[in-house]
């Protein structure tokens, strides 16, 4: 375990040896080493060292490690660290020289790197939307209707328009086949049917910080977030910022109970279905918005009809460090549905065959 050579509390190196092992079970073994080096050199000399020391018993939580690896990868992209860059991905991992090269970058950089830590990760994975397209076609053939979509903690958008990109699932391609962002993921089990009706009226999203694709320090922080071993998915972020940026659709900043409230409390278009979803946002949300929520989502379930079905797909972790948990809630009748699980980064999605029944 990395706490047993730790300078750090033994709650904050526990937080770092869970990332680093959450990164080696998807593919990221430089991420992991990192986490490591980072727990094992960090100290209370440094601001950024006494800030991580300090964190408290939600560094897992507020995903800590997470935090302090993106203001790493933000400096080496930056420019303004080359000589901690030449220690990154594409070159082979030299973990004295990584351990050499975080050093001095600390030295040089500590209170830009402390700054750092002040905003959650927003790691907006666009492969996610092979998971969301999946909940939307189940929904779309239990409803028999079109779906209005509403994301909550939709950082930049780049899941917003899922339905807009291509995909190769596995079981069969999705989309326009000219779409610049071509999505790849292994659909297994018993996988939700491409022939449903789906057609999206509109999308709608919201964030409690916003970024914005069109802005280049919003893009910086969203791609160093992006674990630096990981080409394709820096690659396909770079091409889902691209595509974002030229939508003139912008994600909300509201509050997710807040927005919930306001949105579900309108009265719903008859003959549409209202899906709401999000992908790993849960656990940064806090309590107090967590219950608003989730009372805007029962309240609105508690007036639903056929006609004015309401669904919402939730991929959110539940202690499993290689996949998270799919769950779809479908009203009236408020049923939820283990649907399955999928890989954090939307590699694959294991579908449990269980749906709802058919509204319509």
């Amino acid at each position: 375990m990395t706490k047993r050579h730790s300078r750090l509390p033994d709650e904050i190196a526990d937080a770092f040896d869970f990332q680093a092992k959450a990164c080696r079970d998807l593919a990221s073994p430089f991420t992991a080493a990192l986490c490591e080096t980072l727990a094992a050199r960090l100290d209370e000399r440094s601001a950024f060292g006494r800030r991580i020391s300090s964190w408290g018993p939600r560094a897992k939580a507020d995903a800590l490690a997470l935090r302090a690896c993106g203001a790493l990868h933000f400096l080496a992209r930056s420019g303004k660290a080359p000589e901690l860059a030449a220690a990154y991905p594409p070159d082979a991992l030299d973990e004295a020289r990584l351990a050499r090269e975080i050093a001095r970058a600390i030295e040089a950089h500590d209170d830009f790197l402390a700054g750092f830590l002040d905003r959650p990760p927003q790691t907006n994975e666009t492969g996610r939307s092979s998971v969301i397209l999946g909940g939307a076609l189940i929904v779309a053939a239990a409803t028999g209707l079109p779906l209005e979509t509403f994301e909550i903690g939709a950082s930049a958008g780049l899941n917003l328009h899922f339905d807009r990109y291509a995909y190769d699932l596995g079981v069969g391609a999705f989309g326009d086949p000219s779409a610049p962002l071509r999505l790849a993921c292994d659909w297994r089990g018993a996988a939700p049917s491409l022939d449903a009706p789906l057609q999206i009226v509109s999308h709608a999203g919201c964030d409690v910080d916003p970024l914005d694709p069109g802005e280049a320090e919003h893009r910086a922080r969203l791609l160093a977030y992006v674990w630096p071993d990981q080409s394709e998915r820096l690659a396909r972020m770079e091409t889902a910022l691209a595509c974002a940026a030229a939508r003139p659709e912008r994600v909300e900043r509201a509050d997710a109970g807040d927005w919930l409230a306001a949105r579900l409390a309108a009265p719903p278009t008859r003959n549409v279905a209202r899906f709401v979803y999000h992908t790993v946002v849960w656990q940064y949300l806090p309590l107090e918005t967590k219950r608003r929520a989730t009372a805007a989502l029962e309240a609105a379930g508690a007036t639903t009809s056929r006609e004015t079905p309401l669904a919402r797909l939730q991929m959110e972790a539940d202690g499993d460090t290689r996949s998270a948990a799919l769950t779809l809630t479908l009203w009236p009748g408020g049923e939820s549905l283990a649907l399955g699980r999928a890989d954090f980064h939307g590699r694959w999605a294991e579908w449990s065959g269980v749906v709802p029944h058919r509204l319509a």
